[in-house]
């Protein structure tokens, strides 16, 4: 946090902390917003170069990459320092608000130190810590360290309501993008053969998600391609370092013709690779909300071994279903819409019979669509920055006029 120390006197701002790729891509357009609507407020930030362009003054980059257990000692040191760092942060710069952007892990200890240090300023979510999926004992630390959050899952303010905590739906970006499937389409490089049966593959982006996953999702193209010879299959990938992971793992898995031919990889355009197939296979996570506006058929799976399941998953997660389609679509009384097989075993059969069905029946696939279409109506009428700009600055300015009415009232009372 090299620039900290530099950026003494500034007037009053508002703090960014990302700690994830996915954190920068979400907090930028809300940055850029809040840039725009105020041009003379300070916005800091902890994270990434989305960040840095859409406005903010970059103290830390802290995104690059995801925090992994081999580098959680060294991680866990490091981020003691930028806590350190951030106290004279705070003692020569006003913030009026933080928003702390997913990663609840390193975020918690920096809002505790925002509650001790700067009282007055107010801490608003972004987005809602996941704590109705996995951690609902959790929502007690929540009220401590909160003010406000804002939710981009419509089912979310309910919930939240329930048990004390203040939070606005404001959309997701995923529902802003502009285009049809066939724009996204034609971004794509097309595949080195033409197929009859159209597949993605999403392997997730975290190298233990993909190391999971992929070996099933690899034997479940191999059979398919048995019984379909028109199967073509696009691999998206986030960026290349998980490309190579893929890559590597699919020679490891004795694969060696792929990537390329009917099993091909595409670095950066999982948008189109979403609007060019028919039907997709998911890791479960954001990726399956991404499928869904963009109205594309999927099967969602989550590998995770019996005995961790047993020992700790069963107990820590206590949301059922657990995919971001079909929780939207229960909440908006439908009932699950997508195949999920999640947790998974690592079995390819199971997952081979949920595809099969999409593939061979046209009727199946219209049925996901449609239902994939009312959880689009869910997001009708937000768009996600300008909604969550706007209640950021509600927050703030609600917290300004308390301050200047309490500062009238002393004065009459002098």
């Amino acid at each position: 946090m090299d620039q900290v120390g530099d950026t003494p006197g500034h007037d009053a701002g508002v703090l960014f902390t990302a700690f994830e790729p996915s954190g920068d891509a979400l907090a930028a357009p809300v940055i850029e917003a809040l840039r725009h609507r105020r041009p003379q407020m300070q916005v800091w930030a902890l994270g990434g170069p989305r960040m840095q362009g859409a406005g903010a003054t970059l103290l830390e980059q802290t995104t690059h990459r995801p925090v992994m257990m081999a580098r959680a000692v060294a991680e866990a040191w490091r981020h003691r320092q930028r806590l350190r760092q951030l106290r004279r942060f705070l003692a020569d710069n006003r913030v009026t608000a933080l928003v702390p952007v997913d990663s609840p892990a390193a975020n918690w200890s920096i809002c505790k130190l925002i509650r001790r240090r700067a009282p007055s300023a107010r801490i608003v979510h972004l987005p809602a810590p996941q704590v109705w999926a996995w951690a609902g004992w959790r929502v007690a630390r929540l009220r401590r360290l909160t003010d406000h959050i804002l939710c981009v899952l419509p089912f979310e303010p309910a919930w939240f309501a329930r048990r004390g905590v203040q939070s606005t739906f404001v959309g997701h970006p995923l529902y802003d993008e502009h285009g049809c499937r066939a724009e996204f389409e034609q971004r794509i490089d097309p595949p080195p053969q033409d197929g009859t049966v159209k597949l993605a593959l999403l392997p997730g982006s975290r190298p233990r998600e993909v190391s999971a996953n992929w070996p099933t999702m690899l034997a479940t193209y191999q059979r398919l391609l048995q019984q379909h010879r028109g199967l073509v299959a696009l691999i998206a990938a986030a960026d290349s370092s998980t490309a190579q992971r893929i890559a590597n793992l699919t020679r490891r898995l004795g694969e060696t013709s792929a990537p390329g031919g009917r099993l091909d990889l595409r670095v950066g355009q999982t948008d189109a690779v979403l609007a060019w197939c028919d039907v997709a296979l998911i890791v479960s996570g954001t990726a399956t909300l991404q499928a869904a506006a963009h109205r594309t058929p999927m099967v969602a799976l989550f590998k995770i071994s019996r005995s961790a399941w047993h020992i700790a998953g069963r107990w820590i997660v206590r949301t059922r279903p657990l995919t971001l389609p079909n929780l939207i679509s229960e909440a908006n009384g439908d009932g699950p819409v997508i195949p999920e097989l999640v947790p998974h075993l690592g079995a390819a059969g199971p997952v081979i019979d949920a595809l099969e069905s999409l593939i061979i029946d046209p009727d199946s696939r219209t049925r996901q669509v449609e239902g994939l279409e009312r959880i689009a109506q869910s997001f009708t009428g937000t768009r996600f920055a300008d909604a969550a700009c706007r209640r950021l600055l509600a927050q703030i300015e609600q917290d300004a006029d308390a301050d200047s009415a309490i500062g009238e009232r002393s004065a009459v009372a002098r």
